[in-house]
This record gives structure tokens, C-alpha cells and sequence, in this order.
């Protein structure tokens, strides 16, 4: 069961996952997180750091959907003006939300990864529906309360996965 919470890759940051890597594991489209994977949860807009990430993947024919526990607004706000398909008020970790994103990607699941920065939402979801994942460090510490708490639990996960020599990487 808490094989479910292991990611299949670990990186400090979203800008780590580049086109290069994506290409060399037969990945041709991206499922991701929006808070705390892309920007701060508290943050609306884009930086131009990840403007320029989403245009890299754009120029190497990797395409990108966001998908979001979040409203609609908030995950409206930041996709539209960068083009992007995405996905509100997800469920996550539900199947369903990442197999709607895929279908509407036209890709199979081999052809997708999911990024997240959460083990109990983006890696538990991407997991149970057979994609590849990667578990990026939050962005910022702070969470809204339902993230706190899946923080607590992550965090005791994390700890028996690095009991067991699941993990090496630090919190």
C-alpha cells in the first residue's frame, strides 16, 4: 500500500525536469501540479522562470496540462495566459482527474508524467493510475490547512520510507 506514495523520481525543483530528460524516457506530455510545484500557493501569476520552463517544453513538442484540487479562478487565472489546458477542483488523488488530463492530451499513460509536490495528492493519484512520477520540494513551507495535514502524514510516510531504504533524499 504505501508503495502507492513512492514517486519514481526525486527532484528539489520543477526547473530540473527538462525537455532533455522528458525525451530520453519516452515522455511527450506533462501532468502537473499547480501550487507549490509551479509557484507559491499564495502566488497568481506566472514568474518568468516558469514562463520560460512552459516555453521549453512548448519548443520540444512536450505538451503541458495543470491540474488543480484548487477553484476554477485560481487555476483559470494562471493557464490562460499561458496557453495551457488544465483541470479544477481535480479530487486528487482520484484516477479520474489524471485519465480525463491524459485522454485530453491524446497520450498514453507511458507517454506522461505526473509533478507534484505532494505524496498524498499528486503522487498517490499519478501512481494509482499508472503514470511515472516525480516529487518536486514544495516551493514554500507554508500551506493552506488541508495541505498541513497532509503534510503531517507525508512526512511520517517519508520517514518509514527511509527507514525501509525506499528513499534516500532528505525532507
Amino acid at each position: 500500500m504505501l508503495k502507492n506514495f513512492l514517486p519514481n523520481q526525486h527532484v528539489q525543483n520543477i526547473f530540473e525536469i527538462t525537455p532533455a530528460l522528458l525525451k530520453e524516457k519516452g515522455i511527450s506530455g506533462i501532468i502537473t501540479d499547480l501550487d507549490n510545484t509551479l509557484v507559491a500557493w499564495d502566488v497568481a501569476d506566472a514568474t518568468p522562470e516558469i514562463i520560460k520552463w512552459f516555453q521549453g517544453m512548448e519548443e520540444n513538442d512536450i505538451n503541458v496540462m495543470i491540474i488543480s484540487n484548487n477553484k476554477e479562478e485560481r487555476v483559470r487565472i494562471f493557464s490562460e495566459p499561458l496557453k495551457r489546458p488544465f483541470v479544477y477542483s481535480a479530487r486528487k488523488p482520484m484516477k479520474r482527474a489524471f485519465k480525463k488530463a491524459a485522454k485530453q492530451l491524446g497520450l498514453k499513460k507511458e507517454e506522461v508524467v505526473v509533478i507534484g509536490d505532494q505524496l498524498m495528492t499528486d503522487i498517490l493519484g499519478g501512481n494509482s493510475a499508472g503514470f511515472y512520477t516525480i516529487l518536486v520540494v514544495p516551493i514554500v513551507e507554508t500551506d493552506g490547512m488541508l495541505t498541513r495535514i497532509n503534510r503531517q502524514m507525508e512526512r511520517r510516510i517519508l520517514s518509514w520510507m527511509r527507514k525501509k531504504g525506499m528513499v534516500s533524499w532528505k525532507e
